[in-house]
């Protein structure tokens, strides 16, 4: 069902990345901790930061899709300047950078601004997160900024990330089958 939403009819469309909202809740979490516990290698190539600023996952969650796909999607100067500055830099590091970012900041304002939802404060207790699924070099990873790197789902080449994060989405839905606040955004390409 997610891939009749996010793909052409022709199949033409391609999916980037996806990134679901997650209700916060001690099954939800516990899954996570597991996938977590159960990662023993993430590629270099994985784009990964943390969360320092309270309520920013939407944040924080797209710029893990665009930043681990900015060879397939062009991100503009100001991204592109942020990555290089990460490069060799540590996922906390990487957050300072993000904080401390002007640029992305008058961005930011800019984009929240034409929204149509106000964004919550960053220190308003919040039940839903947004986390961000990509394929890197053959793996598909879970990108949560809570957390202290990425998540390895396993084997996952880059055209079969849609159905693989669906699946990854279907196990949290399952984490909590009564709780209807589930979101999803998937990124895609028209060829």
């Amino acid at each position: 069902w997610y891939q009749r939403r996010v793909r052409a009819d022709d199949g033409s469309a391609t999916c980037s990345c996806c990134d679901p909202a997650v209700p916060i809740s001690e099954n939800t979490e516990r899954l996570g901790e597991e996938k977590l516990a159960g990662t023993s290698a993430v590629s270099g190539n994985v784009f990964f930061m943390r969360q320092t600023v309270g309520n920013a996952c939407g944040t924080v969650g797209i710029l893990h899709s665009l930043l681990n796909n900015s060879k397939v999607i062009s991100v503009g100067e100001t991204l592109k300047k942020f990555q290089s500055e990460c490069l060799n830099v540590d996922p906390l590091q990487r957050a300072s950078l993000l904080e401390n970012s002007e640029d992305i900041a008058c961005k930011h304002a800019a984009a929240a601004s034409s929204g149509q939802t106000a964004a919550p404060s960053a220190d308003e207790k919040v039940n839903l997160h947004f986390v961000s699924f990509v394929s890197v070099d053959g793996n598909m990873y879970e990108l949560d900024g809570r957390k202290p790197s990425a998540i390895s789902w396993g084997p996952c080449e880059s055209e079969e990330l849609l159905s693989k994060a669906a699946l990854a989405c279907q196990r949290y839905m399952a984490c909590d089958p009564d709780e209807m606040r589930f979101t999803v955004v998937a990124l895609s390409k028209i060829d």
